[in-house]
């Protein structure tokens, strides 16, 4: 059973490698064949899935497969929920009580 932080940690996961953003960065301009992705980033097919199988896990790229490759785009609805997941995790909850601070008098 995968508890609602490892789904949180499988979206910061994505965004915690800097091959992983220079793909971010590259489907920002639309949707790319992996073979594309390969030439554009010098990397080896292998290297390549290992980074896409992290960031379709997280939900922020989606993939399709036409013939023997595999294009990506990056999700709007992904995109939206990690947004929102930052902001909801950063953002303070302001809870005033007695009782939130080991110097009790």
């Amino acid at each position: 059973m995968t508890t609602i932080y490892e789904e949180h940690a499988k979206v910061f996961k994505a965004f915690c490698d800097d091959k992983r953003l220079r793909i971010l960065e590259l489907l920002r301009g639309g949707e790319k064949c992996a073979c594309v992705l390969i030439d554009q980033l010098d990397m080896g097919q292998s290297a390549l899935s290992y980074h896409m199988k992290i960031l379709v896990e997280s939900g922020i790229v989606e993939s399709r497969q036409e013939g023997k490759w595999t294009h990506y785009k990056i999700s709007e609805s992904g995109s939206a929920y990690a947004g929102e997941l930052l902001k909801e995790l950063t953002t303070p909850n302001i809870v005033i009580k007695d009782d939130n601070c080991c110097n009790k008098n």
